[in-house]
């Protein structure tokens, strides 16, 4: 017997319509069950890794961690202001640092009130700490003489904590490293952090800017929570309006509704029960199920009232809902399901669990619908005359009457209109970029992303990008030829418009120099190998007192770090930036002597781009393949397996064109357009293939006959389902995230030109080729049926 053949689905619908009653209550038990496993869900607290975990760049930056702790602990203040040089707002600013220090969760503040000056103790020959600022300031010339002081003659806190050329001042606030990936950042971000600094902005009227990694991933995961229930209601909405356009039917609406709402609290149970945290993707999912599960619906439904306008008979109408369209379904759901499974394969923990859960959900909402649907409608009484009138509408009627038109008298006008559109996307192609940007995406409207640009132009960037080396040697960073060195690549960053100034032991033995020329700022420089020696010395008696010095050698001497920030800039200036610190050091530093590695978070993203970039296009390459044999097995035709293709990866050829002749680069959102557009799409294909299958043998192989016929039995459901996929995906332009928006417009272009495609380019293409592809020895008996035969329905 074939497989899922006709007895198949018979015995099936058998099964569902004889225990509705244990079925529902099955479904019942389940949702309640997943709605248990919510409590499970949980938020992403850290940056996307988009690498896996043995990767080499992975595991150099975990060793960077090991040594010296996670580096996203940083949340800056700024303020750039003259007032703030009065009396009383500058007394209010120091007291703010103060308050901020007695929280728990923060580790230290390094504010202008804390800056220690280093002065030279000849008698006990060692450095001592005098600060700047021993009380609050009481005159506004002591407010003066503090700041020419230290604007002019401190060049080691210029750009760290002050931009003397701006006259903007900042504060450092370190978090505790232990609670920098947990919930407990983001309720002191939100619940305390936000208050106290409003607070401020409130008493004193200054306009406060705020940054740093924690900071900016707090509230970019408070905006994805936030949009979660905004993107499923805009789906919900979205698609029961156009619903009932083409139904005109509150019921048939509202069991719609149900069933995809059923499929969102299955979504959500699934999520917390593999214990997978809610990323900016998996956020997705919810609103995808809607979208995804209403065409399902909508083919239920539409062959529902087919058929009772056909013959009236409820029972045999739900019967054949079940044997007709649930083989037929249960394909295309499979297909869309595998194009999201692809991910799975892409070695990125983000993607794979992105695509576990989308494809999960994609089956589990199928059987909600084929079970449901029918369920629902056997307790219902028959639809009334108005609830069928869409079947018949005139605008529908010529839609399919302009479809059959084109594929008849103008094929000609189609090809080359493909043909013109698919050298116009390789054009468009070669003009895509790439983009590795930490924070391309986030919402350019929203204050955090005005903040991270303010402190670009004022300091020259929030990103961390660090430089470890290793010395392979204890005590081998104190040596003056390894200071010597480091200089020479810090040379190279501060020439780097890109980046900031670097910060390192290097700035602090240049003080350390300074101090001892009794804090005469020409002296800001390397000691002489004469004066190396007297200088450490009185730097080590001291070196319990500085506690900057630990930020930037590990307790053994083997290690330093040179911390930058970087602006947000394209990936290709990146890997310039990259490429030059990597020449300057394997000339500065020789492999043998020394181990130097680049990292830092935004590297890590970068290259964890690239590695998505190749992964995606295997995973895309892969969904094609799958798919492929999927209509190998079902039509075993070679030349099928082609023709069905041609229309599907021509609106994703079209789709790569658009982004690169209007700028969307490629990054992790927009290059999963493809799989999802790809695995959905080909439904239409495999519904249309289907029917055309069935009317050819129905038709005596009688190509032309069988072509139209079959575009006018399928293109009604495939134009209602690509019009709410359409809509559906467009619900995502809401998002105040720049992915998201480019996600939802560039899948539903994609599958708007892949419903022309399988609607003009496919049967276009099965009539040229009718010779060579229409015939028995070419379609042969198919491995099982996707829509049985048609039944004699003179009984009623």
């Amino acid at each position: 017997m074939k497989l899922f053949s006709v007895g198949f689905w018979e015995a099936v619908a058998r099964i569902i319509l004889r225990n509705r009653g244990g079925i529902i209550c099955v479904i019942f038990a389940a949702t309640i069950f997943w709605g248990m496993q919510w409590h499970k869900m949980r938020f992403s607290y850290t940056e996307a890794n988009l690498l896996p975990d043995d990767h080499d760049v992975n595991l150099k930056y975990n060793a960077f961690l090991d040594i010296f702790g996670d580096e996203g602990n940083l949340v800056i203040i700024g303020v750039k202001d003259t007032a703030l040089f009065t009396v009383e707002k500058f007394n209010a600013w120091n007291r703010l640092s103060d308050q901020l220090k007695t929280y728990d969760e923060v580790e230290t503040v390094v504010n202008i009130s804390d800056l220690q000056k280093l002065i030279k103790n000849k008698k006990e020959k060692k450095f001592d700490l005098e600060p700047f600022i021993r009380d609050s300031i009481a005159s506004q010339e002591a407010i003066e003489a503090l700041r020419d002081d230290l604007f002019n003659n401190y060049p080691f806190y210029d750009n760290f904590l002050f931009n003397k050329e701006t006259q903007t001042i900042r504060s450092a606030i370190y978090l505790k490293k232990e609670i920098v990936n947990t919930a407990v950042r983001r309720d002191f971000i939100l619940d305390t952090f936000e208050d106290k600094i409003q607070e401020f902005r409130d008493q004193t009227g200054l306009d406060v800017r705020v940054s740093g990694m924690p900071y900016i991933r707090t509230l970019n995961a408070q905006l994805i929570t936030n949009e979660i229930s905004s993107f499923i209601l805009a789906a919900l909405g979205v698609t029961s309006l156009i619903f009932f356009f083409f139904f005109r039917s509150f019921r048939a609406t509202f069991i719609s509704m149900i069933v995809v709402c059923i499929g969102v609290m299955w979504t959500f149970g699934i999520l917390g029960c593999l214990e997978y945290e809610i990323t900016v993707l998996t956020a997705l999912i919810p609103p995808l199920i809607i979208v995804i599960g209403i065409p399902n619906c909508i083919f239920l439904i539409n062959k529902y009232q087919h058929e009772v306008k056909k013959h009236g008979n409820k029972a045999r109408s739900l019967q054949r809902v079940i044997t007709k369209i649930g083989n037929a379904t249960l394909m295309t759901n499979v297909t869309t399901a595998s194009g999201f499974a692809t991910f799975i394969f892409t070695n990125s923990k983000l993607l794979q669990e992105f695509g576990t859960v989308a494809s999960l959900s994609i089956l589990a909402i199928f059987f909600l619908c084929l079970l449901i649907i029918p369920i629902i409608y056997s307790f219902m009484p028959m639809p009334k005359e108005k609830h069928l009138q869409h079947l018949g509408k005139n605008w529908i009627n010529n839609f399919v009457d302009w479809m059959e038109r084109m594929v008849k008298h103008r094929k000609i006008t189609i090809y080359v209109t493909s043909l013109i559109l698919l050298i116009g996307s390789i054009i468009g192609i070669y003009q895509i970029r790439i983009s590795g940007s930490l924070i391309e995406d986030m919402p350019r409207q929203s204050e955090f992303f005005k903040d991270i640009r303010f402190f670009e132009q004022e300091f020259n960037g929030i990103m961390p990008l660090e430089i470890m080396i290793d010395t392979k040697r204890k005590k081998g960073v104190m040596k003056l030829a390894t200071l010597k060195r480091m200089n020479q690549l810090e040379a190279l960053i501060l020439e780097t418009p890109e980046l900031s100034k670097p910060l390192s032991v290097v700035g602090l033995v240049k003080y350390a120099k300074q101090a001892y020329y009794n804090g005469n700022p020409k002296y800001y420089q390397l000691p002489t190998a004469q004066e190396n020696s007297f200088i450490l010395s009185y730097a080590k008696k001291s070196s319990g007192d500085l506690d900057l010095l630990k930020n930037f050698v590990d307790s053994t001497g083997q290690y330093a770090r040179i911390t930058t920030f970087m602006k947000d800039v394209e990936i290709e200036k990146m890997e310039r930036i990259e490429e030059d610190l990597s020449a300057k050091i394997a000339k500065v530093f020789p492999s043998e002597k020394y181990n130097v590695t680049i990292t830092g978070k935004p590297y890590v993203f970068q290259k964890g781009t690239y590695y998505l970039v190749k992964n995606l296009v295997v995973s895309l390459a892969l969904a094609i393949l799958l798919i492929a044999l999927f209509m190998a097995y079902m039509f075993r035709s070679f030349r099928m397996i082609i023709v069905s293709l041609i229309p599907n990866l021509l609106p994703l050829l079209i789709t790569a064109g658009l982004m690169g002749f209007i700028g969307v680069p490629i990054k992790p959102s927009t290059i999963l357009v493809f799989s999802i557009a790809f695995g959905i799409s080909v439904d239409d294909t495999i519904h249309f293939l289907a029917k055309y299958r069935q009317e050819l043998k129905a038709n005596h192989w009688r190509i032309r006959k069988s072509v139209f016929n079959a575009l006018r039995e399928t293109g009604v459901s495939m134009f209602y389902t690509s019009i709410v996929l359409f809509f559906g995906f467009s619900t995502f332009i809401i998002s105040s995230f720049g992915g998201t928006v480019a996600l939802g417009a560039l899948v539903s272009t994609t599958l708007l030109f892949a419903m022309l495609a399988n609607l003009l380019l496919l049967p276009s293409l099965l009539l040229a080729l009718e010779r060579s592809i229409a015939n028995k020895k070419v379609l042969k008996e198919p491995n099982f049926r996707i829509i049985p035969e048609e039944e004699d329905d003179k009984a009623k």
